[in-house]
């Protein structure tokens, strides 16, 4: 194929980027977009094979005429070669010229792309993973040169463990690197487009010259964004360098020229321009304030080894007075006594896991949170979710009579909410927030039930690393245990919220985080937990 037809082919292709939206919420719907790609791989292994075939029929055309001009030596005179020779310019180069075979076998890829096109991501899916990326660099103190290379190593100066170690490393090209530095830049993100952007240069230094269909950036293209980005951030003077490179590969670009030109001239008017102290801070988050707890808790994945220097802190079993438990008590590890917390292991089956997992697939939607008297989309909360009564199937009504004898409550609606069941996507995490209601405006006042009481949540699945719970205050994270539920009070006894039951769900590193939320409500337990005047009661 011509490069003029690859050019055409990969235009075409990027004019029809449309799709279904919010992949990179779900990592099951990652391993859907995986599926696709997929049948896409196999539409090109069709139209590699044809392309094969055809090339081949090319290279027998060309021998055939170079071992003819070869035997003739040049001459003429034999009126076969004569024949043979004005059929081949009248008639066979027309032919091979003219064949419709190269854009058949580029129609038949075409029409590949199109039969899934309603099954592919948009841009915003990109926008999104580019931004779990940073995320988890952020979350996780990462340095961005090794996740370049595929690896998850610390950034240098934090004293921190590496956190994980896959069994296979999958580095990124330079075109990857541009595009999640275009994202930080479109955001106007300049500490982060300025790593991302680095690394996109630095890759594609070393490749320059090659050219690879599927890349949308270009050393140009990186050279040009990382220039303006230090510009932004200060640094004039490696704006300048990094221009000046620029034009050593299009010395026509005249908008360049413009900006060497006004960068020369700021630092003969500002020579403080030319030391290159940036001093870049990333970008602040204003709703936001513990964001260095709650960060320094997900880096612990969980780990709290002083807790265990506490005597109150225990295990036991735990039968609760409930005859549901006397043949199966519950195995509780108690994490926290202020605010109480405790982790119940092997709640669930392995088989009831799935299977709730399974119930919950078809329904998952974007997870939403409660703003004022609405609920809203945020990117403080990366999840899809979906809600299942205990009328779905009996492994439902099963799981709701386990929990009833945990908690001693009455979870009968209204008295508490349908089962959610939640599934991170790419870097999927929700910033510190409270479960119950801190305004007599929200939402979750629609039932009539109260405020919510208490939580159960479940872990339905493992996960590599990061995914841990975070309760900010009370200085405790509590890792991911597949199959064990963990419980909380939301309010005290007098009816007030809890301050220190905020908590998070850290970024997901690697794996597929699925949990399941039961949340209880005041109403209907006036006989089972009853009020106090202490709030420390």
């Amino acid at each position: 194929m011509r490069l003029a037809e690859v050019a055409a082919l990969g235009l075409w292709l990027g004019c029809l980027r449309r799709a279904q939206g919010e992949t990179f919420t779900s990592m099951l719907t990652v391993r859907q977009a995986l599926a696709t790609e997929t049948r896409l791989l196999r539409h090109l292994a069709a139209y590699l094979e044809a392309e094969t075939h055809r090339l081949k029929d090319l290279r027998r055309f060309y021998n055939k005429v170079q071992d003819l001009h070869h035997g003739a030596g040049g001459s003429t005179v034999n009126p076969l070669l004569a024949y043979m020779l004005i059929k081949r310019l009248q008639s066979d180069w027309l032919n091979v010229v003219h064949s419709l075979e190269a854009s058949e076998n580029t129609q038949a890829l075409k029409n590949g792309y199109m039969q899934v096109e309603k099954d592919l991501p948009e841009f915003e899916d990109l926008e999104g993973a580019a931004r779990a990326l940073m995320r988890l660099q952020d979350v996780y103190a990462l340095s961005v040169k090794g996740l370049a290379k595929g690896v998850f190593r610390r950034a240098s100066g934090t004293h921190l463990p590496d956190i994980y170690s896959p069994g296979q490393l999958f580095p990124l090209s330079a075109d990857d690197c541009f595009l999640v530095g275009k994202v930080a830049y479109d955001m106007a993100d300049y500490y982060h487009s300025i790593a991302w952007l680095e690394e996109a240069v630095s890759l594609f230094r070393v490749s320059y010259g090659e050219w690879n269909t599927e890349d949308e950036g270009s050393l140009e293209d990186a050279l040009d964004h990382l220039a303006f980005s230090y510009f932004k951030a200060r640094n004039v003077s490696h704006a300048l360098s990094l221009s000046r490179e620029f034009l050593h590969y299009d010395p026509s670009n005249k908008r360049i020229a413009r900006n060497v030109l006004k960068y020369e001239k700021l630092l003969v008017e500002s020579p403080e321009h030319a030391k290159a102290e940036m001093g870049l801070q990333r970008p602040n988050v204003t709703h936001l304030q513990t964001r260095d707890l709650y960060e320094e808790l997900c880096q612990t994945l969980g780990s709290q080894p002083t807790q265990y220097q506490i005597a109150a802190l225990h295990c036991s079993y735990e039968t609760n007075n409930s005859p549901y438990l006397i043949l199966q008590p519950l195995k509780r590890e108690l994490l926290r006594l202020q605010p109480y917390v405790a982790l119940y292991h092997d709640f669930i089956s392995d088989l009831e896991a799935e299977k709730i997992k399974g119930l919950a697939a078809p329904w998952l939607q974007r997870s939403v949170v409660a703003s004022e008297e609405t609920q809203q989309k945020a990117e403080y909360r990366i999840s899809k979710s979906a809600w299942l009564k205990d009328t779905v199937d009996p492994v439902i009504v099963s799981l709701d009579q386990r929990i009833t004898a945990l908690t001693g409550l009455n979870i009968r609606p209204p008295y508490a909410e349908y089962l959610q069941v939640v599934n991170y996507g790419i870097g999927g995490h929700y910033e510190p927030h409270f479960d119950h209601a801190t305004s007599r405006k929200s939402p979750l006042y629609r039932m009539k039930s109260g405020n919510r009481l208490a939580t159960v949540m479940i872990y339905l699945s493992s996960v590599d690393a990061g995914g841990s719970t975070a309760f900010i205050y009370a200085n405790l994270s509590v890792p991911v245990v597949k199959n064990a539920a963990l419980f909380w009070w939301n309010l005290h006894r007098n009816g007030a919220g809890n301050g220190d039951t905020l908590h998070a769900g850290c970024p997901v590193l690697a794996g597929d985080k699925w949990v399941a939320n039961k949340w209880i409500h005041e109403h209907g337990q006036e006989f089972r937990r009853r009020c106090g005047p202490d709030p420390d009661n």
